[in-house]
């Protein structure tokens, strides 16, 4: 009975920062689009609105066991693209701010290797079932 509240706690904690970031930037969709150019990426509008439905999206798949496992290897591979694009501590002088973003990449880094067990354990809790 406990176990899945626990698990959909757990899997709310690991979706938290992609709703919550979907949601800012839905709510605030000028900034959102002011971060893609920020970072240079193509088409600044299209890629806001994208990477709103992927983050909320994918997070609804997670929480709702319907397609789980897509939806995490959706969150895996864009958590990989978003660091290396958002992180990259390795262009920055040693210091603080390094430091910082050092820590932001590998933390993401776990995030997605969490992404990825979810996918396995989804699957292989589907292999059970057939």
């Amino acid at each position: 009975m406990l176990r899945p509240v626990l698990t959909f706690v757990g899997l709310l904690g690991l979706c938290a920062a992609y709703i919550q970031g979907g949601l800012n930037k839905l709510l605030d969709f000028p900034g959102a689009v002011a971060e893609a150019v920020h970072f240079g990426l193509p088409l600044p509008t299209a890629t806001a609105a994208a990477t709103i439905a992927l983050e909320l999206v994918a997070s609804a798949m997670i929480l709702t066991g319907r397609g789980r496992w897509i939806g995490a290897l959706a969150l895996m591979g864009f958590t990989l693209a978003a660091t290396a694009i958002a992180n990259r501590y390795w262009e920055l002088s040693p210091g603080r701010e390094r430091f910082m973003m050092a820590n932001s990449f590998y933390e993401h880094l776990g995030l997605a290797g969490a992404f990825l067990l979810v996918t396995l354990w989804d699957r292989a809790l589907r292999e059970r079932a057939a």
